[in-house]
């Protein structure tokens, strides 16, 4: 064989042999995209499978969160707005349906925020294929694509952390809102959740704030395109800290309107030529104020309605109490003159509460619970914990003693020493006449005739007579040494104030109450006070008494809660008696008392009364609170009416 057929020979095996590792390569890759192509699908089911399921676990198991909190507010007697109650997180959400919503403002949040939003199903692919593309080049998460829908999913079920996982997450949330809930529904979700800077959530709650505009339909142009540019950046876009960055972003957004065809180009330019000017944040007068008084009306609103004090706070709900803003202003500047009170303690500040009711009505119109009340904090006015001391008398001995009919005013009570199986009860300076009339043992506060009278008049009836003033007397009270208020739990400033409401208004109980009504967020009433006046006590009972208290304000130890105004009252003290501190050492000071419109009760004392911290003050402090006040209170209230 030749040399030429050879190479020719060779050549020829040589080409079948890279023809034949050609076709094994080819082969070899098409095996290799097959199986990529099944991992692929097994992927992506997987994936697609995941997204699903867990967008139904998560909305299964969280269905509160498609009931948004909302702000509820508290307003005064007279419709004042005193509180919008922050939620958790000091935000505000003020809900507005979408029938309250202009259709100028539906549409530009759809052209800014989704276009497609009523097309698609959840997800806008094209919207997603764009962000996907832009973060592939960039190398990063900085695009999102969302549609309203996943940035509603996001916002009630997710976390802000840019990565994959979360967008598969959100998809799948996303999925399962758009399977639960109609278009309408996802619209109006969204634009009440959304946050809108200054700690504003919705749309109403920014219109309010940065407009001071509460019907959303009397927002003009502007407006609207400054509320549709905030969700880009609620940080950086709002008016109120960054108003040149909130032009720039309000003229893109009034741009957007324009192409969207929303509004002709002269209202473009007319819009982006006006300029607002932005409320102040509302501080007006009542703002700040009553933050023991609303403690006590939420508290009693949860008892009332059922609903919980967090519900209450994030419900939704409007309170209309019966504060009378005036006499509360009046309340907190007295007891922020520190002279009104003795001196505080070591480690100590001496405390004080007032409690004012309108005995006509039933209605707590000012309550301090405290001389620095914070919110969440102790509330004084409403614990039954304080002896009372001799402003008790005229409910469980003169009261009672009046209501018998065997004893008038004027009836002689004896005034000696004398002992009560162990109990000796002693007269505080130590002076003993004999004998004296029961207006004067009242008027002086003498302790011996007090006891007596109890005596004469048995335990049993005396405490049904203090129930009647609504004061629930314990078990372990049953003894004499209630005459002078010694009391196993003691009394709370309220409860002396309801009793001493009935001596006022001439023998009728009403209950003491705070909140008139409680509406929820559709308006519909869920509860409302309804005033019920009973008789408990004879005209005759009420007026012996009111005129024993007037001569105790006017002759006797409550001189200093003299005014001008008709007053009726009596103080009360209890001593500290512990061994090695002075006699004069005191725990609890009192005044209760009242004039034609109001009745009020005053306590002052530490928290923690012990051998450093005791007051040396007597109850004419607490009567001169009284007057301070109530005259004050009752100045404005006259002068508000003229």
């Amino acid at each position: 064989m030749s040399a030429g057929w050879s190479y020719r020979l060779l050549a020829l095996i040589a080409g079948k042999l890279r023809r034949r590792k050609a076709q094994t390569l080819l082969y070899r890759i098409c095996y290799r995209l097959f199986d990529l192509t099944v991992v692929v699908a097994i992927l992506a089911l997987a994936i697609l499978l995941y997204v699903h399921q867990y967008g139904g676990i998560v909305v299964s198991r969280h269905p509160e969160k498609l009931k948004l909190a909302e702000s509820s507010q508290i307003l005064s007697a007279d419709g004042t707005l005193l509180r919008t109650l922050p939620l958790p997180g000091s935000g505000y959400r003020l809900a507005a349906m979408l029938d309250e919503m202009p259709q100028l403002l539906l549409d530009t949040f759809l052209a800014v925020e989704d276009r497609r939003f009523y097309s698609h199903q959840g997800l806008d692919y094209r919207g997603i294929l764009r962000a996907f593309v832009n973060n592939a080049t960039r190398g990063s998460l900085s695009e999102g694509g969302s549609s309203i829908t996943q940035q509603l999913a996001r916002n009630l079920y997710l976390n802000r952390e840019k990565s994959w996982l979360r967008k598969l997450n959100e998809a799948g949330v996303a999925l399962e809102l758009e399977r639960r809930l109609s278009k309408d529904e996802i619209l109006q979700l969204y634009l009440n959740q959304i946050y809108m800077g200054s700690g504003q959530y919705g749309v109403k709650a920014a219109a309010k704030r940065y407009f001071g505009v509460s019907d959303l339909k009397l927002l003009e142009i502007g407006q609207i395109a400054g509320l549709a540019g905030l969700p880009k950046g609620p940080s950086i876009y709002n008016p109120l800290d960054h108003p040149e960055q909130y032009r720039i972003r309000q003229k893109l957004v009034l741009k957007v309107m324009y192409q969207s065809g929303l509004i002709s180009y002269a209202e473009m330019q007319q819009a982006a030529r006006q300029t607002f000017q932005l409320p102040e944040r509302e501080r007006a007068s009542t703002e700040g104020i009553g933050v023991s008084y609303l403690d006590a009306a939420l508290r009693e609103a949860a008892r009332k309605t059922g609903i919980t004090p967090e519900d209450l706070r994030t419900g939704g709900y409007t309170l209309v109490t019966a504060m009378n803003s005036g006499a509360q202003q009046v309340l907190e500047q007295v007891f922020a003159d520190t002279s009104m009170f003795p001196p505080d303690g070591s480690d100590q500040q001496v405390e004080a509460v007032m409690t004012i009711m309108d005995h006509h009505t039933g209605e707590i119109i000012a309550l301090m619970g405290g001389r620095d009340p914070q919110e969440g904090g102790l509330n004084r006015a409403l614990l039954d914990a304080r002896q009372p001391g001799s402003a008790f008398k005229p409910i469980i001995a003169y009261g009672p003693a009046l209501e018998s009919g065997r004893f008038t005013p004027e009836s002689m009570l004896p005034d000696r020493k004398a002992a009560y199986g162990t109990y000796r009860p002693e007269n505080l300076n130590g002076i003993y006449r004999g004998q004296l009339s029961m207006r004067t043992a009242l008027q002086q506060s003498v302790n011996a005739p007090a006891v007596w009278l109890l005596q004469q008049l048995g335990l049993s009836n005396a405490r049904e007579f203090a129930s009647r003033l609504g004061i629930k007397l314990a078990p372990e009270d049953n003894n004499l040494a209630i005459a002078l208020g010694g009391l196993h739990s003691g009394v709370s400033p309220l409860s002396m104030t309801q009793a001493y409401s009935v001596f006022a208004s001439g023998g009728v109980y009403q209950e003491a109450h705070l909140v008139r009504r409680v509406t929820d967020k559709q308006g519909r009433t869920v509860y409302e006070h309804q005033s019920k006046r009973k008789q408990v006590v004879s005209q005759a009972t009420a007026a012996g008494i009111t005129a024993m208290l007037r001569s105790a304000v006017e002759r006797g130890t409550g001189q200093k809660a003299r005014m001008n105004l008709p007053v009726a009252g009596k103080t009360g003290t209890t001593q500290l008696d512990l061994p090695g501190v002075s006699s004069k050492a005191n725990r609890d000071l009192w005044f209760v008392g009242y004039t034609p419109q109001w009745t009020a009760a005053v306590w002052m004392g530490f928290d923690r009364t012990d051998s450093h911290n005791y007051m040396t003050a007597g109850s004419g402090k607490a009567a001169a609170l009284f007057a301070a006040v109530i005259s004050r209170a009752a100045a404005q209230a006259g002068s508000s009416h003229e």
